[in-house]
């Protein structure tokens, strides 16, 4: 990695934590530097989606994502509290690449666009837009309501890129990981970062 700037993570209350997860491994294989922020109803999906307690210290929570992305060492991970309006990420004139919020819920998605911080989450997304930074969220909501793509239209209309998490099928996926990591990928190509191996459609 050349640039030294991190990418900021965001993980909201949304089902699909594998996306987070999947984006942890790949970002620390290749030594990038994370950012990491968890929403308070994030905490209620891990329990939910595997019956596991994400800890709410912000270094035992590091391990918590190095554990479940399988990458104990390589690149810097700092996590922050859902509740810290005062951390880094919160400021503009913390340098970073951007931030991701991945899996996005329509609930956040609301409240960004809107602009509105009720935590950090949504205060570190309002920063990169006032900012002009890059920001990509990653919606799993299906369907979608009018009011969801009103909200999406005003995100895409600020810079914002929406990326669904809709998988492509002509790379020929044999597992949940392909298909994961097919969304992860094209979110990372918002940033000009390719650290995927993933099969790239190349014509007929």
């Amino acid at each position: 990695m050349t640039e030294n700037k991190p990418l900021i993570l965001g993980v909201s209350g949304a089902s699909g934590l594998i996306y987070a997860v999947r984006a942890v491994k790949y970002l620390l294989e290749a030594d990038f530097a994370v950012e990491l922020v968890a929403s308070k109803a994030s905490y209620m999906v891990w329990q939910a989606e595997l019956q596991i307690r994400m800890p709410p210290d912000p270094d035992e929570q590091e391990q918590f994502w190095r554990e479940q992305a399988g990458v104990l060492q390589g690149g810097k991970l700092r996590c922050h509290r859902h509740g810290d309006v005062g951390a880094t990420i919160a400021s503009g004139s913390f340098r970073t690449l951007g931030m991701i919020v991945m899996p996005c819920s329509m609930s956040t998605v609301a409240k960004i666009a809107a602009g509105l911080s009720s935590d950090l989450l949504e205060r570190a997304a309002d920063v990169q837009l006032k900012e002009g930074g890059n920001m990509v969220i990653v919606p799993r909501e299906t369907p979608l309501s009018l009011i969801h793509l009103r909200n999406l239209t005003t995100l895409a209309e600020a810079g914002v890129g929406i990326v669904p998490a809709i998988p492509a099928w002509y790379h020929h996926p044999k597992t949940i990981e392909d298909l994961v990591d097919f969304v992860v990928a094209r979110a990372f190509d918002r940033f000009d970062i390719d650290c995927i191996p993933l099969e790239r459609w190349q014509g007929h």
